[in-house]
């Protein structure tokens, strides 16, 4: 059979892609290598951050502001909540890019976003350790993704809508034709495709490589913990960024929702290569650093280890998401790099690679995020 569409990959991207590229009638093919639900990639942690005044770079905003959109449409059509509105607090010293770069997105896309100063947050959340240097800026529609169920309902949407999914199947190769692509599976089987989509994740490596743009696989620990105290309970404390002078990396986390309070350093480990990915954990080397952060900011938080596991991400030179049309190949996108801040802008990733799949263009603004920027550069 020949399709209009075969996504490779059917994580976080992978799934909202098919998704979206079947609800449009589209004939559609979604392979993945591992089994239905798997853990092994970076679509997976029980909970993501979703924000709109986005420090990276402002350029993000509207793009977020049509993610959240879909996601709540998603919710309507699958009856599953997938997102939650909690606020989320951000805290750094006053030059400190969580903050500047917040309060630069909040002020090009007239978002909201309270200012606080140290005195302010501690009497908000007395049980905090505020550094007198510190301020804070408090985002009111910050929330809370639910990564498995959220892939979940995005497969579902796309059975729902006709497309077809292959899991535990991996692809061998792939061969442009002049009307398409053929694609070789690993057991030997070819698929024939007008358009191909990569959303390889941590697996996308490779498929840059082959255009000399180097990426890097980099082993990040999330660690979930037993509070010493319910302070830290979901709806009464809210997710959170520190920026602080002298730790390794930003802080992040999640208050307890019932799997305990989640901590973890962003974009900060090992460099590695995901088919060597250490995946058993070391308490000393992986937990004792985050355990030591959080007690200097939430006391009590982080008593007792429950569960830890490591997410690789998928990190560009400029740790800016690849969407974009394969310069030799136009019919075939690349969607990946998304270096450990993507998995909230998933159904509007589906939305542009679906817009590019199948009409060769997108209706949002996301040269930022193109291949020619490496090219400038000459990364």
């Amino acid at each position: 059979m020949r399709y209009d569409v075969t996504i490779v990959g059917l994580g976080g991207m992978g799934s909202a892609i098919l998704a979206h590229c079947a609800r449009r009638g589209a004939s559609v093919l979604g392979l993945e290598q591992l089994a239905r639900g798997h853990d092994l990639g970076s679509s997976h942690g029980k909970s993501r951050m979703i924000r709109k005044a986005y420090f990276e770079n402002p350029s993000y905003v509207p793009l977020l502001l049509r993610a959240y959109d879909l996601w709540r449409e998603l919710e309507q059509r699958t009856g599953e909540e997938l997102l939650r509105i909690t606020g989320l607090l951000m805290v750094g010293h006053e030059a400190a890019e969580v903050i500047t770069g917040a309060r630069q997105a909040a002020r090009e896309h007239n978002l909201p976003l309270e200012s606080l100063t140290a005195p302010q947050i501690r009497a908000r959340y007395p049980m905090l350790r505020i550094q007198d240097d510190e301020i804070g800026v408090y985002e009111p529609d910050g929330g809370v993704l639910d990564p498995e169920k959220s892939v979940a309902a995005h497969l579902h949407d796309a059975s729902a809508a006709g497309a077809e999914l292959r899991f535990e199947t991996p692809m061998e190769n792939w061969k442009a034709t002049d009307d398409g692509f053929v694609i070789r599976l690993a057991d030997g089987a070819t698929v024939e495709s007008r358009a191909l989509v990569l959303s390889l994740g941590p697996w996308f490596k490779q498929a840059l490589g082959k255009l000399g743009i180097e990426t890097h696989i980099q082993r990040n620990i999330q660690a979930w913990f037993a509070p010493a105290t319910n302070e830290y309970a979901g709806g009464r404390f809210p997710p959170f960024l520190l920026d602080r002078q002298g730790l390794p990396a930003p802080l992040y986390g999640f208050p307890d929702f019932g799997d305990g309070v989640k901590a973890a350093f962003h974009a900060h480990g090992d460099l590695t290569e995901i088919a060597q990915l250490e995946r058993e954990i070391d308490p000393e080397r992986d937990i004792a650093p985050i355990v030591r952060a959080m007690e200097e900011w939430m006391p009590g938080a982080a008593r007792s280890l429950r569960a830890a596991r490591p997410c690789p991400y998928t990190l560009t030179p400029d740790h800016h998401f690849v969407v974009d049309r394969h310069p030799e190949h136009p019919r075939l996108i690349l969607c990946g790099g998304f270096s450990g801040h993507g998995f909230k802008f998933a159904p509007v990733m589906g939305e542009i690679c679906a817009d590019l799949a199948l009409a060769g263009d997108s209706r949002h603004e996301i040269g930022f995020l193109s291949l020619r920027r490496f090219r400038a550069s000459g990364d």
